[in-house]
């Protein structure tokens, strides 16, 4: 049984990823890396100095688009289960005001997003939490090294636990039925560690899950398409939908000890007035997800394991998911990663898959993120084959989603493909700026300048000879 709820270490290192495992995969069965050395232009950009990193303006949280009744739903399994299953006898959250302060080492732009992230949580969810300096704030967040992260919990990127301010406490308590969170009845204190070594991104995606399970919901549930209460690595950012949800956790009619049908009871009212739009909506729930299904799909992600374990892991998913007569989001995602896992060996199949994954998304199932993921690697294969013209229709209605979720990693690799389309159909000029514009945003998804320029170095690979 867990004793903290955690954001897997695979999660993010996805993100880190994604260019490099997009553009690696395409060049190496194409057979198509540049002959003949470095061409001179990219030489020089290789040692000209970075743009600094940039950072989003602000959020643009979408409305939840279903029934209450099915949101209803989602907020019991939501608050009243863990991750593991782990049925939860009441519901807890902060009585009172909610109180934040920062120990440890934080990284440059640490406190910029968790100022962003607080004044959204006031703005949207209506709550009433702020910074402090004073040793009693109820959470407290300890900027750490990703390596004593690790030590503490192996599988984390970042986590947070119930009953300590410290790393150091929670070594000293992590086997005690204090820091479990199936035996937690009430929230007063809690610690949460981010790693301070990493990207800007990744931290603040860290602060964004860590703060929202600290605060509001302790499950995961992949059904849901729109929000970061999920372990499919789709978003980043709080949505729309956990706004709501934790708008709704901290209405006055609940009040931590309540058991579950006490919730459910005062839930229809308390969605009517958050969420009008929703009231009149017809239900057309999903079917819950099997831990067959979770398990299947989690093996398939799971970065210690050989291809051939994680492509049978998928295989099983995605048979589980036919089986069951998906057609939502859920069945998608089992094609999206059947098409990562092949595309270095079999790119033509790889492609297939992501072609199914897009047939499923669509109407109330979509989910415009996942579909611009797929589009980096479609874009990635085309650019090998030298079809710029289709790559940049996959590219283009994809930035705007990437720029709207606040993903850096994902807005920058779109950006490089594109420059790199562009270049295919002589626009030098566009391409050259599109790649300047870029840099900003990398430096915030990917870190550290070696980790851009190797992103960068990729993707120029990437096209044929010309």
């Amino acid at each position: 049984m867990p004793a903290t709820c955690t954001t897997p270490a695979p999660r993010h290192a996805l993100h880190r990823g994604l260019a490099a495992l997009a553009v690696c995969c395409a060049m190496a069965v194409a057979g198509c890396a540049p002959q003949g050395g470095t061409p001179p232009d990219r030489a020089r950009r290789d040692l000209a100095p970075l743009a600094p990193a940039k950072s989003f303006a602000r959020a643009h949280p979408v409305a939840p688009a279903r029934a209450n009744a099915d949101i209803a739903r989602d907020f019991l399994d939501l608050h009243f289960r863990l991750e593991s299953g782990t049925e939860l006898a009441v519901f807890s959250r902060f009585e009172g005001p909610i109180t934040l302060r920062v120990t440890g080492r934080p990284s440059a732009g640490l406190m910029r997003d968790l100022e962003a992230l607080i004044a959204r949580l006031r703005r949207e969810a209506g709550l009433r939490i702020s910074l402090t300096t004073a040793e009693d704030a109820n959470i407290t967040i300890e900027a750490v090294s990703r390596k004593a992260i690790r030590q503490a919990s192996p599988r984390a990127a970042c986590f947070v636990v119930p009953n300590v301010t410290s790393l150091k406490e929670f070594r000293r308590n992590k086997r005690r039925p204090a820091t479990n969170w199936a035996n937690l009845r009430q929230r007063t204190r809690l610690a949460i560690f981010v790693p301070n070594d990493v990207s800007a991104q990744e931290t603040r995606d860290c602060l964004h899950e860590e703060i929202a399970q600290a605060i509001g919901p302790l499950n995961d549930l992949y059904r849901l398409s729109d929000s970061v209460f999920n372990d499919d690595n789709v978003h980043t950012v709080l949505t729309g939908f956990d706004m709501l949800i934790l708008r709704a956790t901290y209405a006055p009619e609940l009040r931590t000890g309540m058991r579950r049908a006490e919730v459910a009871a005062r839930l229809p009212a308390i969605l009517a007035r958050m969420n009008p739009a929703g009231h009149n909506r017809a239900s057309r729930p999903l079917p819950a997800t099997p831990r067959s299904w979770i398990r299947a799909t989690e093996g398939a992600l799971s970065p210690g394991v050989s291809r051939e374990a994680r492509l049978a892991a998928a295989h099983r998913g995605a048979a589980i998911a036919r089986d069951l007569g998906w057609q939502d989001h859920r069945r998608a995602f089992n094609h999206y990663i059947l098409g990562r896992i092949l595309q270095r060996e079999d790119p033509v199949l790889a492609q297939r898959h992501f072609e199914t994954a897009l047939s499923y998304l669509q109407g109330s199932h979509d989910s415009p993120i996942l579909r611009a993921r797929i589009a980096t690697r479609m874009a990635a294969f085309d650019i090998t084959r030298g079809a710029g013209r289709q790559a940049l229709a996959r590219i283009t209605p994809s930035l705007a989603v990437a720029a709207r979720s606040e993903n850096a990693v994902l807005l920058s690799t779109l950006m490089l493909l594109q420059a790199e389309a562009l270049d295919l159909e002589g626009q030098t000029d566009a391409a050259r700026a599109v790649r300047l514009d870029s840099e900003g945003w990398a430096r915030y998804g990917f870190g550290s300048d070696w980790a851009v320029r190797g992103a960068m170095r990729e993707i120029a690979a990437l096209a044929p000879p010309r």
